[in-house]
């Protein structure tokens, strides 16, 4: 049923682009866990949201094969976004480049390579989106020192993927059909997201909402009370 809604979904919403279709098949033909990438539907609203909050600092927390780097980049062109997007993997940094190359995406992405952790602390100014996609362990590190920071701007959004982890957050026994073979990563991954969705849920700092589309997606924002203080 949940892939006959996304399919749905995806026939009635706005299309990517050819470009970004090629590296969706590239993608899926070179990569056995290609399942990370973003999907069509995510991707497309990745780029609803830029456009529409007219996005002029992008972060993106692992790059994989650069297939989100493309949507932020063709959604940002009216207001020529600096998109930065953070990767450790030698391989992943590759087919990155590789795609920056062949789309010409050189002359706004730039990507930083090593642990996320340590490129966040070097990191200056603000980001209207920040997009958290890498590894699950390392999800409530990489958000708080976003927040402790000031990285997000006041009327920025932070946008965490696969909060689900395949249904592993949820339960041990909520997905029957994941394969043995990746059931334990994912279940490690589902006991760190739950230790992250508690944090969220609890840091007076923000507002968080955790929607059940994709395989979990939370948004957070700054509080609103966070700056009134600074006005009073």
């Amino acid at each position: 049923m949940a892939a006959e809604v996304t399919k749905y979904c995806t026939n009635n919403s706005n299309d990517v682009s050819d470009n970004m279709k090629e590296v969706w098949d590239w993608t899926c033909g070179q990569f056995d866990d290609a399942d990370k990438m973003s999907s069509p539907l995510q991707g497309a609203t990745m780029k609803f949201l830029a456009e529409h909050f007219k996005a002029k600092r992008i972060l993106e927390i692992g790059c994989y094969t650069g297939y989100s780097a493309l949507a932020w980049y063709e959604s940002t062109v009216s207001t020529k976004a600096e998109i930065i997007t953070l990767e450790l993997d030698p391989k992943m940094i590759a087919a990155s480049r590789r795609t920056f190359d062949k789309y010409g995406l050189n002359d706004r992405v730039k990507l930083i390579e090593g642990p996320a952790q340590e490129s966040i602390k070097k990191l200056t100014g603000t980001f209207d989106i920040i997009f958290v996609d890498a590894n699950k362990d390392g999800y409530e590190g990489y958000v708080k020192s976003i927040l402790d920071r000031n990285l997000l701007a006041p009327s920025g959004f932070i946008m965490c993927d696969n909060i689900f982890a395949r249904g592993m957050t949820i339960s041990t026994d909520a997905n029957p059909f994941l394969p043995e073979k990746v059931r334990s990563y994912w279940m490690e991954c589902g006991k760190a997201l739950n230790r992250f969705n508690t944090f969220c849920k609890n840091d007076p700092r923000i507002d968080t909402i955790l929607l059940p589309v994709y395989d979990g997606l939370t948004l957070i924002k700054w509080r609103p009370s966070k700056f009134l203080k600074l006005t009073e």
